[in-house]
């Protein structure tokens, strides 16, 4: 479903040179599976994301998303994705409901599917009591359950989630967390960055980790642990880091 190749991306900077935000990044995501990228801030997971959701173009190497390429074919891609972020903007003056089915019209869906669709959608994600409400007066929670809703509204089979719990109260994160689950068992694709390993470590299937555009390590939760005999998902995340770290601090000297 998803198959990243040596993806890399620089910008350029007049004072320091070259910036590498992802370098020579690879790994492959499956139907039915969640694929965590895992990484501290500036680590490099958004711009892999925005490079699979054809906002960015990379500098070098190749990722597809369901048989289709994100340079070259980036319209199909864009049909494949549901896109959600924590800084996914939710209007204003429009009602949840007008909101999903406005998203829905844009894919294109006909009248009476897209109703249809909706009534199921909001029954499963529990959004009724949301249907009616101005964006200006939800919740965060709710705000978050209206992005899910437009984001599967066309039902893609490939699904991204950008630190999609940021911001939410422990309700409201684990609400969202039992929906991606569903979305997983219901065979979708589904790519998750995080910087919370709680969530990584009860949600994926599989994991990369990344730090200063590298991916350090890749594999399975438990594959991973007895590679590099840790019991705990974060130790593991600090001692790779942590690592790291020393490498380019000696390399520096």
């Amino acid at each position: 479903m998803i198959r990243v190749n040596n993806l890399t991306k620089q910008y350029s900077d007049l004072r320091r040179g070259p910036l590498v935000a992802l370098d020579a990044v690879s790994f492959h995501a499956r139907p039915g599976q969640v694929y965590g990228l895992l990484g501290p801030n500036g680590a490099g997971k958004t711009t892999a994301l925005r490079i699979l959701s054809t906002v960015l173009r990379p500098t070098a190497g190749a990722a597809a998303v369901n048989g289709f390429d994100v340079v070259t074919q980036a319209a199909e891609v864009r049909r494949q994705i549901g896109f959600m972020s924590a800084n996914t903007a939710v209007y204003d003056r429009m009602t949840g409901w007008e909101m999903v089915e406005y998203f829905g019209r844009l894919h294109g869906i006909p009248a009476e599917e897209l109703a249809d669709r909706m009534e199921s959608l909001f029954r499963r994600l529990k959004m009724n009591d949301t249907r009616d409400i101005l964006g200006a007066k939800m919740s965060t929670g709710m705000k978050q359950k209206v992005s899910v809703a437009r984001a599967v509204i066309h039902d893609p089979p490939v699904l991204i989630f950008d630190e999609a719990t940021a911001g939410l109260d422990v309700l409201a994160a684990r609400a969202l967390l039992t929906t991606v689950a569903e979305l997983r068992d219901q065979g979708k694709c589904i790519l998750y960055s995080t910087h919370i390993m709680r969530e990584a470590e009860k949600l994926c299937d599989r994991i990369g980790i990344l730090h200063c555009g590298r991916l350090l390590a890749e594999g399975g939760v438990e594959e991973l642990r007895d590679r590099h005999h840790q019991k705990d998902l974060e130790e593991l995340f600090f001692q790779l880091i942590s690592q790291e770290e020393q490498v380019g601090a000696g390399s520096r000297w």
